[in-house]
């Protein structure tokens, strides 16, 4: 079996850095990761793109939440990916549903269009479809390139039976990447399991920040006090052993 190529989820250019110098083909360059991933600034993709020697795809999520969105929110997706065809990037990361679960072609095609020639990918959306099956065949008329999937379960592990049957009805008119809680101990059991040629995970570590004043008085969010001084970074000793493992 050839190597798949692996994908890292990041976010900011700190997760981008530790990413490249753990050994990714690839990353998807994300904002707020805990809420599964947004379109980051500007300026943090300027930066990973100057800093890049593998590809940099950036998710374009102006929320979070579902996927189904209004009219104004759209407009900013088709501007966002329109301005990133001048920023060196390398693809676009999209998903849009309609609200009886079923891919928005109208909307995915639009974007698709602007994103040329940008490689497009198709967001755990897919896994919010209704059937599998016939998302897979709308994407397929849209001309995405591919679709990132735990196989419509929370992991890979759980979903195996649906990324293989995916990766059969595909037959190479798209590429299906799989994700969902892949690591060290379970990535090559995927791999093998499945036949998929990329693979795609987040190694994601807790860290305390380096703050030494912290007001017990003042929340910034909707998190716990505690979370706001608390970092997720890229494990870069993470990312490097499941690399190992997906392509041993």
């Amino acid at each position: 079996m050839s190597k798949p190529l692996i994908e890292l989820c990041v976010e900011g250019i700190d997760g981008f850095l530790a990413a490249q110098a753990a050994g990714a083909d690839r990353v998807e360059l994300c904002a707020s990761l805990l809420e599964g991933g947004l379109t980051p600034s500007l300026a943090t993709i300027r930066a990973a793109v100057k800093a890049a020697h593998i590809p940099v795809h950036v998710i374009i999520r102006p929320r979070g939440g579902d996927f189904l969105y209004s009219e104004a929110e759209f407009a900013s997706m088709l501007e966002d990916v329109t301005a990133l065809r001048t920023e060196g990037v390398s693809g676009v990361v999209i998903g849009c549903l309609t609200p009886d679960g079923r891919i928005d072609e109208a909307r995915t095609r639009a974007l698709v269009e602007a994103a040329r020639p940008m490689s497009v990918t198709c967001h755990r959306a897919f896994d919010m479809t209704a059937d599998a099956g016939e998302a897979l065949e709308a994407l397929v008329r849209c001309g995405v390139d591919r679709v990132l999937t735990s196989g419509q379960r929370d992991t890979a592990v759980e979903g195996i039976a649906i990324l293989k049957h995916a990766a059969e009805q595909a037959a190479g008119r798209i590429v299906i990447m799989g994700c969902g809680g892949l690591d060290a101990a379970n990535i090559r059991a995927v791999r093998d399991a499945t036949g998929l040629t990329e693979l795609h995970f987040a190694a994601l570590t807790t860290v305390p920040s380096g703050m030494v004043f912290r007001n017990p008085h003042v929340g910034m969010g909707g998190t716990e006090k505690d979370r706001e001084y608390q970092l997720t970074i890229t494990d870069e000793n993470a990312v490097r052993e499941t690399i190992a493992a997906a392509k041993s």
